[in-house]
């Protein structure tokens, strides 16, 4: 399983105030990283994620995010067609960050793309995509629920 978590992601465990969705992400995000720690997923990384990491600046917080983000073992990188890709999301709604994020997905074949932007979520579901996109708490779920 080749995963490509967006940085709202990959900090999510780190966000304050606590609450009832951030505590249910948090233990999922935790669950598929220590997977990908165990080798049996993937966690991708990609130019777009490093550069947004890059741009954390609360030093702690950058910190704690790397050590997670360190786990990916496989590169995604963005093809030509992905660009366009991107392009084309971003004239449908989706930010330039997080449509490069899901281009970056789409050209490497992750399996999934996952993200607890809500807004994000909703803006995904109005566009044709090439990819499974989902919140990692349900992803997790569906996942969890066909291993039986």
């Amino acid at each position: 399983m080749r995963i490509y978590m967006d940085v709202c992601c990959l900090g999510r465990p780190f966000d304050d105030p606590p609450s009832d969705k951030i505590y249910l992400e948090t233990g999922a995000i935790l669950s598929i990283i220590s997977r990908c720690v165990k080798n049996e997923w993937v966690l991708l990384s990609s130019g777009t994620i490093d550069y947004e990491i890059s741009r954390i600046s609360n030093i702690e917080t950058l910190s704690k995010v790397q050590a997670i983000y360190s786990v990916s073992r496989e590169r995604a990188n963005i093809t030509k067609k992905g660009e366009e890709r991107a392009l084309f999301f971003q004239q449908n709604g989706v930010s330039t960050f997080d449509s490069m994020h899901v281009a970056t997905a789409e050209s490497c074949n992750a399996d999934v793309f996952l993200t607890t932007d809500s807004d994000l979520l909703k803006a995904l579901k109005r566009i044709d995509l090439n990819i499974k996109f989902a919140n990692p708490v349900i992803w997790l779920m569906e996942v969890k629920h066909n291993e039986r």
